[in-house]
């Protein structure tokens, strides 16, 4: 029962190199977890069975059976996935039934993650069938605000899903935590008009960008979080401002492309990170660096200069 994780890799890509040196410290925290290596191209059968066609893209493996697989460079998401798998791994067959609560509960948490949401195969940006790409091509045209799900990365949830809405296919929407359905209901709601008054309209990305700038006194636009810099200008600017004692915010831009490309535009400045002092764009690393030598970060960020 014990858990294998296939890291599918590129000696070119350089986010697959980050990602073996976390699978490396994953590897010594989870001892009775194997992790193994390979170069996609290396062995191209063994990929296209397996629909790899991006690196990095991590398998799960249990019992010889996929439980699970990862696209992309997401540390934290991998090191959620291998403890949620390595414990599953550890715990007796008498706990299924825990097991099954905790998966609902999950589910619950992730059908309620926006007030629209889609599960679908892909994403919107790359959508890895027809329907899921219809279905994105509706909402996208009424102007609705969704978030979405790729139930590829997820093969817990994409069969525990049928099973909790008691839905057997893909794509499925969720509107305020409630079942909508597939393509054909809306399709059908699209027809009669319904569609535009069930689902929450899309804010325009400048009144959303305002709302994200505006929605703390010092707001933080960077590669991951307090807890999490996922680049070296991010964790020294993190390391500046907790060292005024200063409250602030973050919003990682990694998790909104969206919202990632729009704010270099809006604000015209072409990198990250960037900080915000009561909606005023201050600089990114090295204005604040800057500014902390001549001492007048502190007052800036209280607002006072």
């Amino acid at each position: 029962r014990s858990l294998l994780v296939v890291h599918f890799w590129a000696p070119w890509a350089p986010q697959c190199a980050q990602m073996n040196e976390v699978m490396a410290a994953l590897a010594k925290e989870h001892m009775q977890v194997t992790f193994v290596k390979l170069e996609a191209e290396a062995v191209p059968e063994v990929s296209e069975k397996y629909g790899i066609s991006s690196v990095p893209t991590f398998l799960f493996f249990k019992n010889s059976q996929k439980v699970d697989r990862l696209d992309g460079a997401h540390a934290p998401e991998l090191t959620k996935k291998v403890q949620r798998h390595a414990s599953s791994s550890s715990v007796s067959a008498g706990s299924n039934d825990g097991a099954k609560e905790d998966l609902n509960v999950r589910l619950k948490k992730l059908i309620n993650a926006a007030p629209c949401m889609l599960f679908m195969k892909g994403s919107p940006k790359e959508p890895r069938c027809g329907f899921s790409k219809q279905m994105v091509e509706i909402l996208n045209k009424h102007g609705i605000s969704f978030s979405s799900f790729d139930i590829f990365s997820d093969e817990e949830v994409r069969q525990g899903l049928k099973t909790y809405s008691n839905w057997p296919t893909y794509p499925q929407l969720y509107v305020a935590g409630e079942l909508i359905g597939g393509l054909d209901i809306v399709k059908e709601l699209e027809a009669s008009g319904e569609l535009d008054t069930i689902c929450p309209k899309a804010q325009k990305l400048e009144d959303r960008l305002k709302t994200l700038i505006n929605k703390a006194p010092v707001m933080l636009f960077m590669k991951g979080s307090k807890q999490m810099a996922k680049c070296g200008f991010s964790k020294q600017i993190i390391e500046i401002m907790n060292s005024t004692g200063v409250d602030y915010e973050t919003f990682d831009i990694l998790e909104d492309e969206e919202v990632r490309q729009g704010l270099k535009t809006y604000s015209d400045w072409p990198t990250y990170p960037q900080l915000y002092v009561k909606g005023e764009l201050v600089g990114g690393l090295d204005i604040v660096k800057e500014l902390k030598e001549s001492s007048e970060l502190l007052p800036i960020l209280k607002g006072e200069n």
